[in-house]
């Protein structure tokens, strides 16, 4: 069986930054396609069967996107440090909304506001990755609500 979009999957993974720290190395599971897993390491992996085994590089601007094309977000320079440089083009490392670290890359700044580029911080880091297939499966389905199973024992 191949992966393919909704395929049950299973890979060891080994995910660093080329030339860098290890980002992962563990074994996944995941439904191809359902936005889990990298889309630029999906699209390496698809059409893989088990056993198969993959290595190669993604590009930064693949694994996390258009640094240009991530959300924008209005802040009070008060909420910056006092001696903080707020010019176009200067970064920030920040907590994001779920507790990620984030950068923020000042786009401009209009009177007292702050207008930032929340960019991943591995926005301009190219990955390496080394992944065995060690599954491929249909998904199972969805376990019976018991509700159901209420009203078939009446």
């Amino acid at each position: 069986m191949k992966i393919e979009k909704g395929r049950r999957v299973r890979v060891r993974v080994h995910l660093a930054v080329v030339g860098g720290e290890t980002l992962e190395k563990s074994v996944v599971e995941y439904i191809q396609g359902s936005g889990k897993m990298l889309p630029a390491l999906e699209a390496q992996l698809d059409g893989l069967e088990k056993g198969a085994a993959k290595k190669g590089t993604i590009k930064a601007k693949d694994a996390f996107g258009n640094p240009a094309l991530h959300p924008t977000k209005k802040v009070k320079k008060s909420e910056f440090p006092k001696d903080a440089k707020l010019k176009a083009g200067e970064q920030f490392a920040a907590k994001g909304p779920n507790g990620q670290d984030v950068i923020m890359r000042i786009e401009k700044v209009t009177g007292d506001e702050v207008e930032v580029r929340l960019v991943h911080p591995l926005a301009d880091k190219d990955l390496s990755f080394d992944v065995e297939v060690l599954a491929v499966t249909d998904p199972a389905p969805p376990p019976v609500p018991a509700a159901a199973l209420k009203l078939d024992d009446a």
